[in-house]
């Protein structure tokens, strides 16, 4: 077939190299988002999959809105069969999802209808669930709501991060794709409905929403810790000031700190949380590089007594949910 690629990040890259290397179809053309600010002279750089596909001389398509009359005029005139996306980033019209003879197939890292949204492996990781995996689905107008090809599962181990996960299940997931187009061409891979039972949302993951609450239990700390690495970071605050999270540790067997309490060690750091500790490992204070917690809290030199978080995070409680402190989207 010939094939139209919508990407914009690295997560993106790995699929569009599989769709290159395949012997059965042709990428005609990469639509991807504009050039944006990048660095600190805040030049515009293009984007990952831009790069790759300028490095395999295919044709680069960034139009600023995807309904732009003079994109969806050049989109017909390559006149592609199928369209595979992989975190694209902008909503696609009807006049551009109808131009493709198979219509636009997305590459979405969750095992639909579980996790709908933007971040479907961040929101995976901080709910505790075990399994996760990727899903390629024909795009509809809904959320994510469309007929399922195929899916590939992944576990979800004990310290991944998001970006431990979303590495693996890109290169998982590029296999899936280049797989999907395959069926699609030879007509022996049909999309079926997805289920209505099971539907959980995975919106983006805001700056608030990575603020670390010491009074949920240490589990859910480090889920929140672990879905936010890297982007956007978990934080707290201390003397005032922001410090990003970048690793704990549960620490089950210490038990005797309040919640936001720190306790310092030669070695470690302990914060107490709703339930029993966690250490400290990595963490980045304003303005400065990571660096190990013990290195942290010898240069700030922490007096007894002092906590995490302030005062007005020990006056919240944790949100209703399970008995780890997370709270499922309604519909879930």
């Amino acid at each position: 077939m010939k094939l139209v690629f919508a990407g914009t990040p690295e997560v993106a890259v790995p699929a569009l190299d599989a769709l290159i290397a395949s012997r059965r179809h042709e990428v005609a053309a990469v639509v991807t988002r504009p050039d944006a600010p990048a660095g600190r002279g805040r030049r515009l750089v293009a984007s990952p999959v831009a790069e790759r596909a300028e490095e395999a001389g295919i044709e680069v398509l960034k139009p600023l809105k995807p309904r732009d009359p003079e994109f969806l005029e050049r989109l017909k005139e390559i006149a592609p069969d199928c369209c595979p996306v992989v975190a694209y980033g902008a909503l696609l019209p009807k006049a551009a999802l109808d131009i493709p003879a198979h219509g636009w197939v997305n590459l979405h890292f969750s095992l639909l209808p579980a996790w709908r949204g933007a971040a479907p492996v961040q929101h995976a990781i901080m709910a505790g669930d075990e399994i996760t995996g990727a899903s390629t689905f024909l795009i509809e107008e809904g959320l994510d709501s469309g007929p399922v090809y195929g899916t590939v599962t992944e576990e979800i181990r004990p310290t991944d991060t998001s970006g431990d996960l979303l590495t693996r299940l890109a290169f998982a997931g590029a296999g899936l794709l280049a797989a999907t187009m395959d069926g699609i061409e030879d007509g022996t891979l049909k999309a079926v409905p997805q289920p209505a039972e099971g539907v959980t949302i995975a919106p983006k993951i805001t700056v608030e929403d990575a603020r670390v609450d010491w009074a949920a239990p240490a589990l859910r700390v480090d889920r929140v810790v672990r879905g936010c690495n890297p982007a956007p970071g978990a934080w707290t605050t201390f003397r005032g000031e922001r410090v990003k999270l970048i690793q704990v540790a549960p620490v089950p067997e210490r038990t005797d700190l309040a919640p936001g309490a720190l306790s310092v060690g030669k070695n470690n750091v302990h914060v107490g949380t709703g339930s029993y500790a966690v250490e400290l490992l990595w963490v980045q204070a304003q303005g400065k590089k990571p660096m190990r917690a013990a290195d942290w809290a010898r240069g700030v030199r922490i007096a007894e007594g002092e906590t995490l978080g302030g005062d007005a995070w020990r006056r919240l409680r944790p949100p209703a949910g399970d008995a780890l402190g997370w709270s499922r989207p309604p519909c879930g």
